[in-house]
């Protein structure tokens, strides 16, 4: 690779034996930051062509090819625009129906303590450093902020005490304020859990200075400012970390950089496309920094219907800037929950989450896809909406298509749930409660046509499940329940 594939945190792992080993991780872990180039002038897109169906495994139920079939005739790139009006609807965070009932049923509770045990199984103690994947002790800016955000939500929903919350959230953030950065600037891509060392991609013992993510460092910008603002005995310690950092790289002309290192020399990269830039770059507005460009959706968006529905889309995609223009769930769920879709707009929302509604009820497939690791070969993929002119894509990082591994995310269909509680996110919650416990957390999802599940287990899914449930009590996106105030 020239470049850092358009990916933000990859810990990927594989089973094998029930053991994790080193050679899975490094090719798991080879996508940690959603870098790409540096993009050019916005294009128009091209006029869609007509495309084979995918290539399928042998030993795949018949319906396979069918769902297929569905999905490769369920597009128009002429899609349907949100309107300035819908743009202009929601002007104040958004709480859903439903959200905020002061307390969590039962069955909720349940599930958030279940999220905990991941975190009790993988966490270390000694660096308040969390394992990005189940028993591998490596960790991105991006999976501790969601260690974090799951602490957070624990200790509010009563499952850790008080002492336990300010022990752990203290040598956290002492940990965060001191660690070793590339370069001295900035927190490397990936470190040892354990150790602090910066590493490489799923090396744990050998110091290798990599690089940076802005997009990482934005979700931890966001989690800083919340901590910081609920709890003000631990602001200082915030703002130490804050000031350890030279953030001054992270951003030129309102756009966004990080780096990577390529044969040895530094490149320096912009980051992120529509749904993870936008959210992102909310996080580093928070601390003062000037990201309008990053935040700028309407210059970059165009829209494609799929299944009738008009789903935005980032037009710089890897044909015009070497960078893959995933949609998926996630940013927009973390937008709803921790902002109340204030770095992007709700409409947007609406229409990912319906077209992968729409998506179930032609195809009878339960549908809430996004990026998660595997637990199995290629051991990460992109599952989408859209990507690079594809409909209903599931890919790696390097565009090549694992459609049969797509598979219904947990952390999106909970984070779905609390924020739209309709009938088809029931259906997505209810399915998830029934199928996907395991004895450490929660497995990151079930492969619609394996119909078995993904049993991986990652602190991103649980820490994405816990904060949903958070959200689902407090009933306010999370920087508004934290009184978070911008920096001037």
């Amino acid at each position: 690779m020239d470049f850092e594939p358009p990916s933000k945190r990859l810990s990927l792992l594989a089973i094998v034996g029930g053991v994790l080993t080193a050679a899975i991780a490094i090719a798991g872990l080879e996508t940690l930051s959603r870098n790409s180039r540096q993009a050019p002038q916005v294009v128009t897109s091209p006029k869609p062509i007509a495309k084979p169906l995918p290539s399928l495994p042998p030993g795949l139920p018949p319906e396979a090819t069918e769902i297929a079939k569905l999905d490769s005739k369920s597009w128009s790139l002429q899609g349907t625009p949100v309107s300035q009006q819908q743009l202009q609807a929601v002007k104040t965070p958004y709480v859903a129906a439903g959200a905020g009932a002061g307390s969590l049923t039962p069955e909720e509770q349940a599930i958030a303590q279940t999220a905990w045990k991941y975190f009790e199984a993988n966490w270390n103690e000694k660096t308040g450093l969390v394992n990005a994947v189940d028993g591998f002790a490596s960790i991105t800016m991006w999976d501790q902020a969601a260690a974090l955000a799951a602490l957070v939500s624990a200790k509010e929903l009563g499952i850790v005490a008080e002492t336990e919350f300010n022990a752990k959230m203290s040598v956290s953030l002492k940990t965060l304020a001191t660690m070793p950065l590339y370069k001295g600037e900035l927190p490397n891509k990936v470190y040892n859990a354990k150790t602090l060392l910066p590493v490489g991609y799923g090396q744990l013992d050998k110091r290798q200075e990599i690089g940076w993510s802005a997009l990482d460092i934005g979700r931890m910008a966001i989690w800083l400012k919340i901590i910081g603002a609920k709890y003000p005995e631990f602001q200082e310690q915030t703002e130490a970390v804050w000031k350890h950092w030279k953030v001054d790289r992270l951003t030129k002309d309102g756009d966004m950089y990080g780096t990577a290192v390529v044969k040895g020399k530094e490149q320096v990269n912009q980051e992120g496309r529509l749904g993870y830039e936008n959210y992102a770059a909310f996080g580093l507005k928070l601390w003062g920094m000037k990201v309008d460009k990053a935040l700028d959706y309407q210059s970059k968006v165009a829209y494609v219907n799929l299944y009738g529905q008009g789903v935005p889309y980032d037009r710089r995609d890897y044909s015009n800037s070497q960078a893959n223009n995933y949609v998926l769930s996630e940013p927009f769920i973390l937008d709803g929950i921790e902002t109340g879709f204030q770095s992007l707009p709700k409409p947007f929302a609406d229409r990912v989450l319906e077209a992968q509604a729409a998506r179930y009820r032609a195809t009878k497939k339960l549908t809430a896809v996004t990026e998660d690791n595997l637990d199995r070969a290629p051991y990460f993929v992109y599952s989408t909406l859209f990507v690079n002119g594809e409909p209903w894509s599931t890919i790696t990082p390097e565009q090549k298509s694992q459609y049969h591994l797509r598979f219904l995310s947990t952390k999106a269909a909970v984070g779905w749930h609390v924020l739209y509680n309709n009938d088809y996110t029931q259906k997505l919650f209810d399915f998830v409660n029934t199928n996907m416990k395991a004895e450490k957390g929660w497995y990151n999802g079930f492969y619609e046509l394996l119909n078995e599940p993904n049993a991986a287990l990652t602190a991103n899914n649980n820490g994405v499940v816990l904060e949903s449930l958070l959200y689902r009590k407090v009933g306010k996106p999370l920087t508004v329940w934290a009184g978070v105030q911008a920096t001037p």
